[in-house]
């Protein structure tokens, strides 16, 4: 196991600050890690203990089983908001029995997901979803976040719909704003902002949870109508099963937040890989966040993976392997048998506070600008994106998020290019012909096309149609189709050529074709059909036989187009 193996007692063996460090380093996180856990479990609408069961369980057993050393693998803002909306769906009474049960199945569904795709190696999923769409999604996430967070901030109490109804609801109720809870709001969001510039990665979450406490404490807050957590279980969390008859109904859902739990584990394990450190196992990382997911189900833990913020809090502290982990669970453990009768007077305006503030980076206006910047049809899938969320929901929103990620796949495959190529005059470089270079030389007679990317049946019948018109443009004896820039060609797209050939009246000759595309090509029977000697080794080898078959006239060299005039 790398997590706590043979490397980490190297690494204390030959530097035995390392351990210190990495104390250090797990008191530190927890700092961060514990106010942020039971703020997650508030927004997945769950009690508070409940993100301190997945800042405990899951950080265990990612320590022993995963690749990353210092990847700290809790609760997320994404996660929480997701858990929030399926659990909503199932258990819409809110029942507190039910939706523990509910949670115990939705996460240890997740895990078993997330097992499941490792047994058939599904590790290439992390990059499934573009860039772009994965930041419109998040956006959409984080608006949904900040005003399903806003009431208690408020101390307002709205029913929840969907997020367009709710903000002319939160804007209809905002003369009933509880001042008290409002000032609490105030002063914890000054804190936290003041407290993350001056200092960033300092343990302002747990500062401003401590002085939230105290506050409510002297001061009686509860009696002044400041919403305050509540009693919290003091002790080990009990053993929670799943409930079978839940399975069908979360199933769907427990699919989305295991793609989301991979996709941010693995983005924030690759983002902090030190050097010297292991590279990043995507199928390793399957097996730790599946049995962290299962393990934390059994004790009502809500659905984790690995966070950024709370990763760099480790590594910014001087983490060096997963033992900062071990030391942040055993914080959570000491959390819950000591200090659980004190976080009963928390106000739940602090911890929506707590929220806010690390859910709003979700938000990043800068990255729709430098999309926009470079490519203005992906920055209309992350608007789209955004809107998938707001308007349908974040669960749909992943739906909405994939689907868009398919159709700029498809889209940028539907078209490949295909380019005329001539040869530069007075070398032997063969490139693209364009405007920019119209000296570039052609033989009258033949024209050399070259398809660049994968032929499959999204894009035969365009290629086919492009080829088609240049023919006709040209009017060429011999076509000499250029491989070179492809992959591989599919059954779809080589059986539109094998027919376009036999159709045409222009002679088709193929050149360097790759193994996989020539293997193909054979097996078809293509080469027969072709004739002896008309699949060449490359262009050059083409550009030679044209030359020397015998025809009426001889082709000579001309300059732009194959109208001028031979010399």
């Amino acid at each position: 196991m790398r997590g706590l193996g043979s490397e980490t007692w190297a690494s204390w063996k030959g530097e035995p600050t390392a351990f210190r460090f990495d104390v250090v380093a797990g008191l530190t996180a927890a700092s961060v890690v514990l106010p942020k856990a039971m703020a997650y479990a508030t927004v997945a609408g769950l009690p508070v203990a409940v993100g301190l069961y997945t800042a405990f369980v899951p950080l265990i057993i990612y320590g022993l089983l995963g690749s990353s050393r210092v990847l700290s693998v809790t609760s997320t803002t994404t996660l929480a908001i997701l858990t929030g909306a399926e659990l909503g769906h199932v258990v819409p009474d809110g029942d507190p029995a039910r939706l523990l049960a509910a949670t115990a199945t939705l996460t240890a569904l997740v895990g078993a997901l997330l097992l499941a795709a490792r047994l058939v190696k599904l590790g290439f999923v992390a990059s499934f979803i573009s860039v772009p769409v994965l930041t419109g999604f998040k956006a959409g996430i984080g608006l949904v976040i900040l005003l399903d967070q806003a009431p208690k901030l408020l101390g307002l109490h709205i029913p929840k719909q969907s997020f367009f109804p709710d903000l002319v609801n939160l804007v209809r109720h905002l003369p009933e704003t509880s001042l008290p809870t409002l000032a609490v709001a105030g002063i914890t969001l000054a804190a936290l902002v003041g407290m993350e510039r001056l200092k960033p990665h300092s343990p302002a979450p747990l500062v401003t949870v401590a002085g939230a406490i105290a506050m409510s404490w002297l001061l009686g807050l509860s009696a002044m109508g400041v919403s305050t957590v509540g009693t919290i279980p003091q002790g080990l969390p009990s053993l929670t099963l799943p409930d079978p008859t839940l399975i069908q109904a979360l199933l769907p859902g427990a699919m989305g937040i295991a793609l989301m739990s991979f996709t941010e584990s693995i983005a924030a394990g690759r983002a902090f890989v030190g050097p010297g450190d292991p590279a990043i196992n995507a199928n390793r990382e399957l097996v730790a966040t599946g049995c962290a997911n299962l393990g934390g189900a059994l004790l009502g833990a809500m659905p984790a993976g690995g966070g950024t913020s709370q990763t760099g809090v480790v590594r910014a502290a001087g983490g060096r392997t997963q033992v900062a982990s071990l030391v942040t669970a055993a914080t959570a453990l000491a959390t819950m048998l000591l200090l659980a009768p004190i976080l009963g007077v928390l106000p739940q305006a602090t911890l929506a506070a707590v929220v806010i503030v690390y859910s709003a980076s979700l938000i990043q206006p800068a990255e729709f600008r430098a999309i926009y910047k470079v490519r203005r049809m992906e920055f209309r899938w992350a608007v789209v994106a955004t809107l998938g969320v707001l308007m349908f929901g974040t669960l749909q929103g992943i739906v909405v998020a994939i689907v868009l990620s398919l159709i700029g796949l498809a889209l940028q495959t539907a078209h490949p290019r295909v380019s005329v190529i001539a040869r530069k005059p007075g070398a032997d470089v063969l490139r693209p012909l364009s405007p920019d270079h119209p000296e570039d030389e052609t033989l009258e007679g033949l024209l050399i096309l070259r398809p660049e990317g994968r032929l499959y049946f999204a894009n035969a019948q365009n290629v086919g149609d492009r080829i088609r018109a240049l023919i006709a443009e040209h009017n060429p004896r011999v076509v000499v189709l250029d491989f070179s820039r492809v992959p591989d060609i599919e059954y779809s797209a080589l059986q539109m050529l094998q027919e376009g050939a036999r159709r045409s009246s222009v002679t088709f000759w193929l050149v360097d074709c790759n193994p996989d595309v020539l293997d193909m090509v054979r097996r078809a029977g293509f080469d027969r059909e072709l004739g002896p000697d008309r699949l060449l080794f490359n262009a050059r080898m083409a550009i030679e036989r044209y030359r020397h078959l015998p025809t009426p006239s001889t082709p000579a060299a001309r300059k732009g187009s194959s109208e001028d005039t031979p010399p």
